[in-house]
C-alpha cells in the first residue's frame, strides 16, 4: 500500500508539472488566471479521486495507473491511445497560445461553465469508479470481471467516456479559449473507434456483453446514441 501511494503521489505530482508547463511557457506568462484555477481544480479533484480509491479500491487505482499507449497490448488500440495523447497535450497548448497572442477571449462566465464542466466530469467518473472496479485504462479482461449493468452503465453503455467528454469540452473553456476546442474535433473520431473497438473486444471475449448490448442501447448519449 505504502509502494503505491508513493507512486501515485509521484505520478499526479508529474503530470500536475507537466500540464503547468504545457500552459504558462507556451503563454509566455505566469499571469494566466484561467489557467491557475484549472490546475488548483484538476489537482484537488485528482487527489480527492486517489485517495478515494486508495481507501475503497487499490486494485483498480493500480490498473488505472497502467495507461498510455505502451500499456495496450493492440496495435489499434496503441495506435489510438498515441493520438488521444497527442490531441491531449493540443488541449492545453492551443489554449495556451490562444492566451498569448489573443486570438480569442471567453468571458468569465464561460470560464466558469468550462470549471463546471470539468468538476462534473470528473465526479461522474468517480461515480463510474464506484460502480465498477473493473474499469481499467486499458482495453483487457482481468480475473472474475463481468458485466456491470446497474448505476450509470444502466443509462449508457460507457458512462466513463460520457464524463471524460464532459471533462474534455470544459478544459478549453475553462482556459478561455475558443480554438481549444478544436483538438476536442480532431479526437472525437478516436475516441469513437476506440469505444467501438472496446465494444468488439468485450462482446467476443467477456460472458454477457452481447446481451448488455441489446438491454441498453446507447453508447455515450441516453436516447441519442
Amino acid at each position: 500500500m505504502k509502494s503505491l501511494k508513493r507512486r501515485a503521489g509521484l505520478a499526479l505530482a508529474l503530470l500536475s508539472a507537466v500540464m503547468a508547463l504545457l500552459l504558462f511557457v507556451p503563454a509566455g506568462t505566469v499571469y494566466y488566471w484561467q489557467a491557475w484555477v484549472y490546475l488548483l481544480l484538476f489537482f484537488g479533484v485528482s487527489v480527492f479521486t486517489t485517495l478515494s480509491l486508495m481507501r475503497h479500491d487499490p486494485a483498480l487505482l493500480e490498473r488505472r495507473m497502467r495507461a498510455g499507449p505502451t500499456a495496450e497490448k493492440r496495435p489499434a488500440q496503441k495506435l489510438i491511445m498515441l493520438g488521444t495523447s497527442v490531441g491531449f497535450i493540443a488541449l492545453l497548448i492551443v489554449p495556451a497560445l490562444d492566451r498569448r497572442w489573443g486570438w480569442s477571449a471567453v468571458p468569465p462566465v464561460g470560464v466558469m461553465v468550462g470549471d463546471a464542466l470539468v468538476l462534473i466530469g470528473f465526479l461522474l467518473i468517480v461515480r463510474v469508479y464506484r460502480e465498477n472496479t473493473f474499469t481499467s485504462a486499458t482495453i483487457q479482461i482481468v480475473e472474475h470481471q463481468r458485466v456491470i449493468s446497474t448505476g450509470p452503465y444502466a443509462m449508457v453503455r460507457h458512462p466513463m467516456y460520457a464524463s471524460a467528454l464532459l471533462y474534455l469540452i470544459g478544459t478549453p473553456l475553462a482556459l478561455g479559449s475558443y480554438w481549444g476546442l478544436v483538438p476536442i474535433v480532431a479526437m472525437l473520431p478516436l475516441l469513437i473507434w476506440r469505444l467501438l473497438d472496446e465494444e468488439r473486444f468485450l462482446a467476443a471475449q467477456l460472458p454477457g456483453y452481447a446481451d448488455y448490448e441489446t438491454r441498453v442501447r446507447h453508447r455515450l448519449v441516453p436516447f441519442v446514441w
